[in-house]
C-alpha cells in the first residue's frame, strides 16, 4: 500500500471506530478476508473468525441498544474507554508498516480523531433524546451505521475521495462540538431545576402546639 492508501485507512478506521466500533471491525475483517480489499500485515489480526465473531456479535448488540433513547447514551458513556483507544490502536498498527515514527503518529492521530468522533456522536445523541419521539433517534442512528460501512469501504476503495470527506467532517466537528456542548448543559440544567424545586427543607424545631389544645 502507498502512504496515501495507508495514511487513509488507518485514519478511516480510527473515525470509524469513535462512531460504532464493531462495524468498523467487522466491515474491516469481512472485506479482508474476502479478498476484497488488500490490508497491511499488521492489521490482518482483524480477519481472524475470532475477532470478526466478537465484533459481529457486539455489533448486533449495539444495533439494538442504539436504537433505544437514554439507553444509548448509557452505551456511549461506557465506550468512551473502549472506542478510543482502540481507534488509536488501529491506526497505530495500520501506520506501522511506514516506520516507527509514523505508528506513534497514528497513535496520537488516531485516538485523537476517535476522541472527537465519540464525543460529537455522544453529545449529539444525548441533545436528540431531549425529543420526546423516538424517530429522530433511529434515523440518526441508522445513518450512523450507514456512515461507518461506507466511510470504511471508500478509505480502501478510494483514499483519496475518503481524506477529502475526512478534512470535511472535521471541520464540522470543529463548528458543531461547541453547540452541541451547550445544547447538552442546557439540557443537564433542565433536568436538575425540578429536581431542586421539589427539594424541600425540614423545619429546624417541631411545631409548637398552641396552650388551649394542651
Amino acid at each position: 500500500m502507498g502512504i496515501t492508501e495507508t495514511v487513509a485507512l488507518s485514519m478511516g478506521a480510527a473515525w470509524a471506530s469513535g462512531i460504532n466500533l464493531y462495524a468498523a471491525l467487522f466491515m474491516l475483517g469481512l472485506l479482508g478476508s474476502t479478498g476484497q480489499m488488500v490490508l497491511p500485515d499488521e492489521l490482518q489480526f482483524v480477519t481472524n473468525p475470532m475477532v470478526m465473531g466478537a465484533a459481529g456479535v457486539m455489533y448486533c448488540i449495539e444495533f439494538f441498544t442504539d436504537k433505544l433513547p437514554g439507553v444509548d447514551s448509557g452505551w456511549d458513556a461506557i465506550h468512551t474507554f473502549i472506542r478510543i483507544p482502540a481507534g488509536a490502536i488501529l491506526a497505530a498498527r495500520g501506520m506501522a508498516e511506514i516506520a516507527p515514527a509514523a505508528e506513534l503518529a497514528g497513535l496520537l492521530l488516531g485516538g485523537s480523531l476517535a476522541a472527537a468522533t465519540h464525543a460529537t456522536k455522544a453529545g449529539s445523541r444525548l441533545v436528540i433524546n431531549g425529543s420526546p419521539e423516538p424517530v429522530s433517534n433511529w434515523t440518526v442512528s441508522l445513518g450512523e451505521d450507514t456512515a461507518v460501512v461506507a466511510g470504511v469501504w471508500s478509505a480502501l476503495a478510494h483514499p483519496w475521495v475518503f481524506l477529502v470527506f475526512l478534512s470535511i467532517f472535521i471541520l464540522a466537528m470543529i463548528w458543531l462540538l461547541p453547540r452541541i456542548w451547550r445544547g447538552a448543559r442546557w439540557i443537564f440544567q433542565g433536568l436538575r431545576s425540578p429536581v431542586k424545586g421539589s427539594g424541600r427543607s425540614l423545619p429546624s424545631s417541631p411545631p409548637q402546639v398552641p396552650e388551649d389544645e394542651r
